[in-house]
């Protein structure tokens, strides 16, 4: 089939032409008019061969006095935000646009004998640089480097700090850091730099001839030769441009075949996008392994509390399964959620900016070091408690007992990132004072904390594979190679992953990645352990299985872990205790049940599928803003504010206005009708109160002939609406 493609307009297509054959007839000059029969004789003179030496020496000790000054220069312009780095870079650039006799002149009064440093590096050291060899290499240096560091600081600024920030996390020094992380990242872009450099370098022609001069066996590079050749042997001069002109071409289809990025064909793996059968089956037998050998409760819901079935409902309705496999799981996370959120007495609501947890329900083990058998770690590891000040744009106190595991959730820029940052030391919007165990580690780098943090992706480095991936933090430790990757292999044996160790990231699936980017976290031996969403990025049916190979390892973790999350059944099914933030405050906290029976913010409701409308308390209800009110059966102290919650099951939908004990009825009409499983919600925009979400079934919306823009009524019994204080 024919490739649709684009015509050049004319208008464009000509001039573009005309640009191609400016580049191209010079090149074709040198190749027509080169003396092909005498080039072997051309090239072999002696004074020649002396200048490719020579030009070889120069190019090469410029190449690498470009790399120990433009490397560290490139990674703290992409790097470090500092007064005047615009200035800086202009200076990088501006041998890229001086002529090269004006940088040679500059050089000259720079480095001269009567220039600023050189008297001063004569008379102190001997070093003499105008005339020299040393001389040519500052000259090719000088107008060489400058390509490296763009190069090299455009690759920087294209690799995401959070490679740089876990490796921190994992116990790496910024030189450690920058050595086994940033570099091996950027290494086609270094590359490429590296090789534009040594090409410029050889080619450098007018900073050379001004300021180290034409002196054969000392100065005399190749396009020096060239110079002096056009004007006794044009055929030579020929011959050694056309040698020049091989080398560049070699050096540019070096960069295009290998440092763009484009790898070989028989090269290239693209990442799975689920997991493989054999995977899937490995992954349900560790599952089942682990439910065997810690009891955990995957069979039945139905002795938990009533109260908080109903709540559980809405928020483990979500989780829906493609196949038996995935039915299964998704059975023993419903049933963990219902034993979690009903089992956990509800506690009570700390001060907004002050929160504390107690002793952990359930019993936990300690962290540390796996050990053989089921995966979970020794009772007789450490264990680390926490307490944290935090203050700036998330401002909060918070303390928990070692083997707390927090869900801290809330809408958009509530602070939730910025709260794990400032754990980290890693962002200037908020301080933390922390304190791990009995350690302070306020004032130490991010590298010293012992706080592991999993962003969302999981930020595996690219260049290593799952089992040096996980090794990655022990051996920053000190720990030996062999060991290790033993105690690596455990751990990735422990989350069904072991068999994957010799793939690189771009070979695993999602719930793969995740799994192994917990295990390098985990073999750290961090005392706080960060996941930032961890399950964000996961399709439903890995989500459910990594959710529960997650919580099982947390459940032997000795330290306190916090996740950021946006899913309810995330925050139910992991977290002993929920903190909401909003604008950088702490709304509630409190244990899963509590917050999902009480929510004190709207996005909270929400969250978990409720209507919720904030307003002022009456002594009937609450007024909401404008002249909207609702009824309650339950009324707060007059004058308060407070947050009306409605389930959506609770909405009634009629056709016309209802008879009968509804007290709180309002017109509507139909703005969107979304299913939900077997069942619709319906968004009903109304000009007496907020839009009010209703849960129907299919059958009731045929029955009313339901559709969007149709006018309906909307009725709410007082008994259903919960109000709670803010």
């Amino acid at each position: 089939m024919r490739s649709d493609t684009r015509r050049a307009p004319v208008a464009l297509a000509i001039p573009a032409a005309a640009a191609v054959a400016l580049l191209l007839l010079p090149l074709i000059g040198v190749l027509t008019r080169t003396p092909w029969s005498g080039l072997g004789e051309h090239l072999g003179r002696p004074e020649v061969v002396e200048a490719l030496k020579l030009s070889l020496v120069v190019s090469l000790w410029a190449l690498g006095l470009s790399l120990l000054l433009g490397v560290p220069l490139a990674w703290l312009l992409a790097r470090v935000d500092f007064p005047g780095r615009t200035l800086v870079r202009s200076l990088v650039l501006l041998p890229l646009v001086l002529p090269p006799t004006v940088g040679g002149v500059a050089l000259l009064l720079g480095f001269g004998r009567r220039g600023i440093l050189g008297g001063t590096l004569e008379d102190w050291f001997g070093v003499t640089l105008p005339f020299t060899t040393s001389g040519a290499v500052v000259a090719a240096t000088f107008v060489a480097m400058p390509f490296l560091v763009i190069s090299l600081e455009g690759a920087l600024a294209g690799l995401h700090p959070r490679y740089e920030e876990t490796a921190a996390s994992l116990g790496a020094s910024q030189v450690r850091v920058f050595f086994t992380v940033t570099l091996p990242m950027v290494a086609p872009g270094l590359a490429a730099g590296a090789a534009l450099t040594w090409a410029r370098a050889l080619g450098e022609f007018g900073a050379t001839i001004t300021f180290a001069g034409n002196l054969p066996g000392v100065t005399q590079t190749l396009p020096l030769e060239v110079y002096l050749l056009l004007q006794d042997d044009p055929e030579g001069a020929t011959a050694v441009s056309l040698l020049l002109l091989v080398i560049a071409m070699a050096v540019l289809v070096a960069l295009r075949g290998r440092w763009t990025g484009a790898a070989p064909a028989s090269r290239r793996r693209r990442r799975p996008e689920a997991e493989t059968p054999t995977d899937t089956t490995t992954d349900a037998a560790n599952d089942a392994a682990t439910d065997a050998a810690t009891g955990t409760a995957t069979g039945t819901a139905t002795d938990t509390a009533t109260g908080t079935a109903t709540d559980t409902a809405t928020v483990t309705a979500t989780v829906t399964a493609t196949d038996a496999a995935t039915d299964a799981a998704n059975d023993a996370e419903v049933a963990v959620v219902a034993v979690a959120a009903g089992g956990v007495a509800a506690g009570g609501v700390a001060e907004p900016v002050a929160v504390a947890v107690g002793d952990t329900p359930g019993a936990r083990v300690g962290g540390g070091e796996p050990v053989a058998g089921d995966g979970r770690v020794s009772a007789e590891s450490e264990r680390w408690s926490l307490s944290a000040r935090v203050t700036g744009f998330t401002d909060l106190m918070l303390d928990a007992e070692p083997g707390t595991t927090i869900a801290v959730v809330g809408p958009n820029g509530a602070g939730k990132t910025t709260l794990l940052r400032a754990m980290l030391g890693l962002t200037n919007r908020s301080h933390a004072e922390l304190r791990l165990g009995d350690r302070e580690v306020t004032a130490l780098p991010p590298h010293r904390r012992a706080v592991a943090w999993v962003p969302q992706d999981g930020a595996l480095f690219p260049h290593l594979t799952a089992l040096r991936n996980t090794a990655y933090g022990m051996r920053a430790h000190g720990t030996g190679r062999a060991e290790a990757r033993r105690a690596a292999q455990q751990w990735l044996d422990r989350l069904g992953v072991g068999h994957l160790a010799n793939r690189r990231p771009t070979q695993l699936s999602g719930g793969q990645a995740q799994r192994v980017a917990l295990a390098r976290a985990l073999a750290a031996r961090p005392r706080l352990l960060l996941l930032d969403e961890p399950l964000a990025a996961l399709d439903q049916t890995t989500r459910a299985r990594v959710r529960h190979t997650l919580r099982h390892h947390l459940s032997g973790f000795g330290g306190v872990c916090l996740i950021v999350t946006h899913d309810p059944v995330e925050a139910v099914s992991l977290a002993d205790r929920v903190l909401v933030l909003d604008e950088g405050r702490a709304l509630h906290y409190a244990p899963p049940a509590e917050v999902s029976r009480h929510p004190r913010s709207p996005w909270v409701a929400r969250m978990l599928g409720r209507n919720a409308w904030a307003g002022m308390t009456t002594d009937d209800g609450l007024a909401l803003p404008g002249e909207g009110r609702i009824v309650v059966a339950d009324p707060l102290p007059e004058g308060a504010e407070a947050l009306a919650i409605i389930g959506p099951e609770a909405v009634s939908l009629h056709r016309d206005r209802p008879r009968g004990s509804p007290r709180n009825v309002w017109p509507g009409r139909i703005r969107e009708i979304t299913t939900v499983g077997s069942r619709l919600r319906v968004l009903v925009a109304s000009d007496e109160v907020p839009d009010i979400v209703a849960e129907i079934t299919p059958h009731a919306a045929a029955e009313l002939g339901l559709a969007e823009l149709t006018p309906v009524w909307t009725s709410v019994k007082a008994t259903e609406v919960t109000l709670v204080a803010l």
